[in-house]
């Protein structure tokens, strides 16, 4: 026997409910999981204004990036937390225009602070498969708008092939 309703279930219950007895219920939610709290303040406090959002967490980021050194796998790991955390947040916005700025952030923040310089192969997995999700992301949005974001992404395609010895644009081409 699940305990688990569909959506549409919950739905109808919900609308029975007042105001006061759907805010004990969110606040007992938020209690549970750390994601659910995470959701439940951007919805409340973010949701309205995405761009200073996006402004705030690229700031965010960059304090994150500024503070990786040591060998190379502990930067990989916290590289990996980076993009964990980052990938959480493009699901709470559920904008693909987040979700390509904030990649090609992550993507120029790895060029200007990562030493890329190691021979450590998942050092560069993370950046690659960064690019991906990046070139994916700009597919995905309307045409005028990959215009704008393709431009940004062949600045960045640029940096990195001039400043990483081992990247090479010709397979990230839009």
């Amino acid at each position: 026997m699940s305990l688990v309703y569909p959506s549409s279930e919950i739905k109808k219950e919900l609308q029975h409910l007042s105001s006061q007895e759907i805010a004990t219920l969110c606040l007992r939610l938020v209690r549970f999981k750390k994601e659910n709290k995470e959701l439940l303040s951007y919805l409340l406090f973010k949701a309205d204004d995405p761009d200073a959002f996006v402004k705030e967490y690229k700031a965010e980021m960059d304090l994150q990036f500024g503070k990786l050194k040591g060998k190379s796998y502990l930067i990989v790991k916290e590289l990996r937390k980076i993009s964990l955390e980052m990938n959480n947040h493009i699901r709470y916005t559920g904008s693909d225009i987040v979700k390509t700025e904030l990649l090609l952030h992550f993507c120029s923040s790895y060029i200007n602070y990562v030493d890329y310089h190691s021979h450590y192969k998942p050092l560069r997995n993370v950046f690659y498969r960064s690019v991906e999700k990046a070139k994916a992301a700009l597919q995905k949005l309307h045409d005028d708008l990959q215009h704008d974001y393709g431009i940004l992404y062949e600045e960045m395609l640029m940096q990195a092939e001039s400043e990483i010895y081992w990247f090479e644009k010709k397979s990230f081409k839009l």
